[in-house]
């Protein structure tokens, strides 16, 4: 039995400031550094045996967090933009509020949470998936399926679409999906990857 632990990283300059952010690479704020040392507590006594991150700045400033605060600098950790977040094209850099002025709370509503709808120049839902989960199956989860405890610091949108292959979940149900910041997601699972038990720490 293996341990997969799903971490999405601290609030982001850009969360704060109600951006869309993507693939812009913002750094964590203060509070997400307090995000990411609680979500450290959360996990203290852990033995990680190795990590995975995006490319982006804000995943990688919360797994190191996480790392130091718990002793555990020296595993390997893996960066890929696979598990990047949701590139939103045009949207990014854009202000939540007036954009859903500008096209209407339903609109933005559809670009932010639907499956397969992407806002002009950015990817859906599933783009993300397309890109995240042959990455996931082929690196992280072998890594947990093999016995090992593996944490993966990422986004929003890359841990949703595995989040929803993890628990088998429809288009439908994803949509009402929402991972909180720096809040532990805790899967057991067995050798050929399923999984056995799943639980938030706080």
């Amino acid at each position: 039995m293996g341990t997969l632990i799903l971490v999405r990283h601290g609030q982001s300059q850009w969360n704060l400031e109600n951006r869309f952010t993507g693939w812009v690479d913002v750094p964590i704020t203060p509070l997400g550094r307090e995000e990411a040392h609680r979500a450290a507590k959360a996990l203290a006594g852990v033995a990680f045996d190795c990590a995975f991150t995006s490319k982006l700045l804000r995943a990688r400033q919360t797994l190191d967090i996480i790392l130091e605060d718990n002793g555990q600098t020296g595993i390997p950790v893996s960066e890929d933009q696979a598990i990047n977040e949701r590139h939103y094209g045009d949207l990014q850099g854009l202000n939540k509020a007036e954009t859903a002025k500008k096209f209407g709370d339903k609109q933005v509503h559809i670009w932010r949470r639907s499956y397969d709808v992407a806002p002009p120049g950015g990817e859906s839902l599933k783009d993300t998936a397309a890109r995240a989960l042959p990455y996931f199956r082929s690196k992280i989860l072998p890594e947990a399926s093999s016995g090992k405890t593996v944490l993966v610091a990422a986004h929003g949108n890359s841990l949703r679409a595995i989040v929803m292959e993890l628990d088998g979940l429809s288009q439908e149900q994803v949509m009402k999906l929402n991972i909180g910041t720096c809040e532990p997601i805790v899967y057991e699972v067995d050798s050929s990857g399923r999984v056995l038990s799943k639980k938030a720490v706080r």
